[in-house]
């Protein structure tokens, strides 16, 4: 009798395409764990600076054995010492004299903000990632008091926005509509300061996450920033005509793609040229089938599908301070990149004496620990020289920072910030203001 073989092949089948699948997987992780010990790892950090540093918390001395302990942390935050790149280390600035101004009216993380003569006008982001806030607050620097709060459209996005205005008309457009990871809309709308009114614009092409935004010649340009998965970057750049909070076109417009995609980064425009600052490639997505939309770390993504494990590894969030410029010939040009990787920058600028001037953020997570790290620093890049420097430190470790300048006075408020002064970690959501006389390097 001969024994038939079909039921034996179609078993095996799946079972060595499980097992590749596996193998893969394997290959991945360990990939990823030898990237994060290389020198190779290190090196786009490196590139800014011919040094490296050993990071010790403080009280530990150079006998003690060779595990540092993130303080506030446990177990799991012991990593051994190790030389590393001044990515992750605070780098050397002056000091800087903070004062403490009136908090915001409630905390926010992811916020965005607008300043207008004296007026710094404050929108929306998390309370925390249960609760997104749906209105605008109003802070007067001549006073230094918030004055007031106004509702935003019941439509419009409550996080990861882009923003732009011309002085009086304040452009919203696209985002994260809703708490924790959810998805992004594609509307757009625009606010009338002076008599706070709203009205909307024709949607974005595609919905996006906190895209690169700015009016420039005469039309509001939109670039990179996530796609709808929250994760993967956009390189597409859009615009469209406006005029006195008006859209003078229907549809927007193809324009030149950006050359690196990705969200979080500061969109300025200086002398009729367009930068475009830092930013960062993935970002945190929702967990597969959640009906909250939780957002989940990669690992958490993984146990639901191989798929989603593999595409993650071979895609991981990458935080870079690459600059860009983009002049009359339409086409890109690279700048001298920022001192140290840096995202979550989108409002934390201010323009003054031709130098851009950018307040906190995050660099790139701890190759150990692969906890995210946030920026203490205050960085000038001057637009004449094209050079770099670190002018000060901010009173504590922050991101989302919303930034604004009057009288001599540099502000910030908002964002979340770090654990304490010996661990970077992002911890407290607040709406803290603070101001520090702004002194730039010539």
């Amino acid at each position: 009798m001969v024994r038939s073989t079909t039921a034996k092949h179609g078993f095996a089948k799946p079972i060595i395409i499980l097992l590749s699948f596996v193998a893969l997987i394997a290959i991945s992780l360990t990939r990823d764990f030898h990237s994060a010990s290389s020198s190779a790892y290190l090196s786009r950090a490196a590139t800014w600076s011919p040094q490296k540093y050993h990071i010790v918390p403080p009280n530990v001395s150079n006998d003690s054995p060779k595990i540092a302990d993130v303080v506030g942390g446990s177990n799991r935050d012991r990593y051994p010492e190790r030389a590393l790149s001044m990515t992750y280390a605070d780098l050397p600035a002056p000091a800087l004299i903070w004062e403490q101004m009136p908090s915001a009216p409630v905390p926010r993380l992811d916020g965005y903000s607008i300043q207008i003569n004296d007026s710094l006008f404050v929108f929306a982001g998390y309370a925390n990632l249960d609760h997104v806030h749906s209105h605008v607050d109003v802070y007067n620097f001549s006073t230094n008091t918030w004055t007031e709060s106004f509702a935003i459209p019941k439509d419009m996005a409550n996080s990861h926005l882009g923003v732009a205005t011309d002085g009086r008309y304040i452009y919203i457009v696209t985002g994260q509509y809703g708490p924790q990871c959810r998805g992004p809309t594609a509307t757009t709308f625009v606010l009338d300061t002076q008599n706070r009114k709203w009205e909307s614009l024709p949607p974005l092409p595609a919905p996006r996450y906190a895209p690169a935004t700015q009016l420039w010649k005469g039309r509001l340009h939109v670039m990179g920033g996530s796609k709808e998965n929250r994760h993967t970057p956009g390189i597409d750049h859009w615009s469209l005509a406006v005029a006195n909070g008006k859209a003078l076109e229907k549809q927007w417009r193809k324009e030149v793609p950006i050359p690196r995609g990705g969200p979080h980064r500061a969109c300025i425009v200086v002398d009729d040229r367009l930068y475009v600052i830092g930013g960062q490639e993935g970002d945190f997505m929702a967990k597969p089938g959640s009906p909250i939309f939780k957002c989940s770390r990669r690992l958490e993504s993984y146990l639901k599908g191989f798929s989603l494990l593999l595409f993650l590894y071979l895609w991981p969030k990458v935080v870079y301070g690459d600059v860009y410029m983009l002049d009359e010939s339409t086409k890109w040009k690279a700048l001298p990149s920022m001192p140290k990787p840096d995202s979550h920058i989108e409002c934390s600028w201010v323009i003054v004496n031709n130098s851009i001037v950018i307040v906190g953020g995050t660099t790139e997570k701890h190759p150990v620990t692969k906890r995210m790290i946030l920026v203490g620093e205050v960085f000038q890049f001057n637009l004449n020289t094209l050079t770099w420097s670190v002018i000060g430190k901010m009173p504590y470790r922050a991101k989302t920072t919303l930034a604004g300048f009057w009288d001599g006075w540099l502000y910030f408020t908002s964002g979340q910030r770090d654990r304490g002064p010996d661990n970077p970690q992002p911890r407290k959501v607040v709406g803290d203001m603070w101001r520090t006389k702004l002194k730039l390097l010539h």
